[in-house]
């Protein structure tokens, strides 16, 4: 299946801590967003739009230095509209995988998962069933949520070209739908499946999470 990839890299990552914004920091000597452009790259991605703020262009062209078939689409206001910036810098194809830069370890084979999954869905996601006890707080107090059949979506999400591009036609819907590209194809009735994910795609957010990353990193 011809597939291509969007990186959504247009954030500024303030929980993070001090310095870059996440993407551009070294991880086990290149920059965060290198990792995942090269496993998409790898795995056989005819094109990877990467999505990034206008002023981070230098970043971006040197952290991907000498990898072929990258290319830039600024970001928008909300993550819904940089992947639609995304998805507009696409030549058609038969699939799309979108990606956060902020996950840097694709599992090997993840995505060949993916691919196959969409042979039935117009979407399919990596995710992890939920381990921990859930609870949430109310006015009247602490509430235990039921964990059964709860699942922690991650990326990179897999989608049929055409149901994606449909879903993400209207931006000012999307940008309603949450954060999540699988939640934008559903709100259209599209089929979404889940793919056995990975503790290893963690996503990084604080700058704690960097310690647990560069110890994945080392050789």
């Amino acid at each position: 299946m011809n597939f291509s990839a969007v990186i959504v890299a247009a954030g500024t990552g303030q929980r993070a801590g001090a310095g870059p914004a996440k993407q551009w920091r070294d991880l086990g000597g290149k920059p965060v967003l290198r990792w995942s452009a090269e496993a998409l790259a790898k795995a056989g991605a005819h094109q990877i739009v990467v999505v990034i703020r206008p002023k981070d262009r230098a970043l971006a062209e040197a952290a991907l230095a000498g990898l072929e078939g990258c290319h830039f689409a600024n970001g928008g206001v909300t993550r819904a509209r940089s992947v639609a910036s995304g998805l507009a810098a696409l030549s058609p194809c038969d699939a799309v995988l979108i990606h956060d830069a902020a996950r840097p370890f694709i599992p090997e084979g993840l995505i060949g998962r993916l691919l196959d999954a969409l042979e039935g869905a117009h979407g399919a996601i990596p995710a992890l069933p939920v381990s921990d006890t859930l609870k949430r707080q109310t006015p009247a107090g602490i509430q235990t949520t039921a964990r059964e059949g709860l699942w922690l979506a991650q990326t990179p999400q897999a989608f049929r070209y055409q149901a994606i591009t449909s879903a993400y036609a209207d931006t000012s819907r999307a940008s309603e739908v949450t954060t999540d590209d699988a939640a934008v194809v559903e709100a259209l009735g599209g089929k979404v499946v889940i793919v056995q994910g990975d503790p290893v795609l963690m996503k990084l957010t604080y700058a704690e999470d960097f310690t647990i990353a560069r110890a994945l990193a080392r050789p």
